[in-house]
Parts: C-alpha cells; sequence; structure tokens
C-alpha cells in the first residue's frame, strides 16, 4: 500500500512542478529542463509519466497496470489544479 501511495504523489508532486514552471516561465527551455528533471527524480518511483495521455498509453502498452491509469490520472490532473490555483493567488 505505501508504495501505491508513493507513485501517485509522485505523479502529483512532479505534475505540479512541472506546471509550475510553464506557467511562472513560458520559457521553452526552462520548462525542458524542468521536464528532464522531473522525470529524472520520479521515474524510479513511478514512471514519470506527468501527464494523463502518457499514462493511458503506457496502460494500453501494457508498461503501466490498468488499476493505477485512474489514481494516476487524479493525480496529474490534481497537480496540474494545484499549480494553476497557486499561480492565480500569488500570480506570479
Amino acid at each position: 500500500m505505501q508504495i501505491q501511495i508513493q507513485k501517485y504523489l509522485a505523479e502529483f508532486i512532479g505534475t505540479l512542478i512541472f506546471v509550475s514552471v510553464i506557467l511562472v516561465t513560458g520559457n521553452p527551455w526552462a520548462i525542458g529542463a524542468a521536464l528532464a528533471l522531473v522525470i529524472l527524480i520520479i521515474s524510479s518511483i513511478s514512471g514519470g509519466h506527468l501527464n494523463p495521455a502518457v499514462s493511458l498509453v503506457m496502460a494500453a502498452s501494457g508498461k503501466l497496470s490498468m488499476k493505477d491509469v485512474l489514481p494516476y490520472i487524479i493525480a496529474q490532473i490534481s497537480g496540474g489544479m494545484l499549480a494553476l490555483a497557486i499561480f492565480k493567488k500569488w500570480k506570479i
């Protein structure tokens, strides 16, 4: 159970960081660097999908368990939405 929560939390935090960089900088170099760094850090925990479309493709290819698809997508969307809420609140 602990491992499952770690995977979902990694996707949540990774997406939060990645979307925050997108919103704050809009700079393609910073966005690419953030994506690479986040994937490097969390790929050993969750696979580093950070995107519902990637999670769906990985599940369709058999590389992600179907039972993990919905929790991954919820974690990814929640991370992105929190990044947006923080961005709007602080008007960074």
